[in-house]
């Protein structure tokens, strides 16, 4: 459906993004694309063990430590022509699965509080329909570190399933069984980003996602993983930073990572997003204006790519043109 993509089911899939991979030296990165580049899987640093413990990292911290303490992990991906981490496949002790971590806590006392609500939550969803073969936990919650104020990060395996859990997440805050964020909740959310938006026009794009609720006072999100996975296939090249508007097409594939929107515009067919920020961010029919990268297939064909690095500083995907449904595209 769309350039620059293969199906996973031409090759065995070990990982996937949202998994998180730990060196022989103690660091834990997230996988962030699940084909290997001479062979080694394309991360970012997410823990770093300093003064006896994981410390959560940053982009720009993460970049630092590793320029001064392990420089060959930095990597330069010619198949994405970006640079971002990358992990040999010798150099990994331990591959931890989000769909493991769930079936652990399924079969285990919860430890603590947080965990608790992730098992609340992933009862409600199972009663209601969702298939629990499709639902796992990354971030903190995966590894084991989270604390009382850690976030649950669901990441949900295949469309049907994603939208299933989505309009759960409408209904049970409908029925006060779960709540909407709070200010503070939005405004902590928005200050992780680093959003490019104000703060108004980034909760007026949030809102209407259902992706994010509270329960209990714990924020949580839920995330796609489309199954099969597409890969990119590159090599690509970027040709530098552009700004367009333009209108949506289809937005079927908006919540996938990357979110893809295919766009109605004489030069270009599409735009991607590698950052959860502009994931579910604009509905077929609306204008939106977008801030990205122009990118180049072998073949010569053209596409904007948003999510340069993790909180992609000076770009950004916004709706100048407002559609009337609450909900982006269904389709499986």
């Amino acid at each position: 459906m769309f350039p620059f993509l293969f199906s996973t089911t031409e090759f065995a899939v070990n990982y996937q993004p949202r998994d998180f991979i730990e060196t022989h030296d103690g660091l834990i990165f997230a996988v962030v694309d699940g084909l290997p580049e001479d062979d080694r899987v394309l991360c970012f640093l997410r823990y770093a063990p300093i003064g006896g413990k994981l410390a959560k990292m940053g982009t720009d911290q993460a970049n630092a430590y590793l320029q001064s303490r392990a420089p060959r992990y930095l990597f330069l991906s010619e198949r994405l022509d970006a640079r971002l981490h990358a992990v040999p496949l010798a150099d990994i002790r331990r591959h931890y699965r989000p769909r493991e971590r769930v079936r652990e806590l399924l079969n285990s006392e919860p430890r603590d509080e947080i965990e608790r609500k992730a098992v609340s939550l992933l009862q409600k969803f199972g009663a209601l329909g969702v298939e629990i073969g499709r639902i796992g936990l990354t971030g903190s919650l995966l590894i084991g570190v989270q604390t009382p104020k850690s976030d649950l990060d669901f990441v949900i395996y295949g469309r049907k399933a994603f939208f299933e859990a989505r309009d759960i997440v409408g209904r049970l805050i409908g029925s006060g069984e779960l709540q909407e964020l709070n200010d503070a909740a939005w405004r902590d959310a928005y200050d992780r980003r680093g959003c490019a938006l104000g703060f108004e026009e980034f909760l007026r794009h949030e809102r209407r996602k259902l992706n994010k609720a509270m329960i209990g006072g714990t924020k949580f999100d839920i995330t796609l993983i489309a199954e099969p996975l597409s890969m990119e296939s590159g090599p690509v090249r970027k040709l530098g930073p552009i700004l367009i508007r333009a209108e949506v097409a289809d937005a079927a594939c908006a919540f996938d990572y990357p979110a893809r929107y295919r766009l109605n515009h004489a030069e270009f067919a599409e735009a991607v997003s590698f950052t959860h920020t502009y994931a579910g961010q604009a509905l077929a029919g609306e204008t939106v204006e977008i801030s990205g990268l122009l990118e180049e297939s072998p073949s010569g064909k053209r596409r904007i790519v948003v999510g340069s690095s993790r909180e992609a500083s000076g770009e950004y995907i916004k709706v100048v043109s407002w559609a009337n449904s609450p909900h982006p595209d269904r389709q499986t």
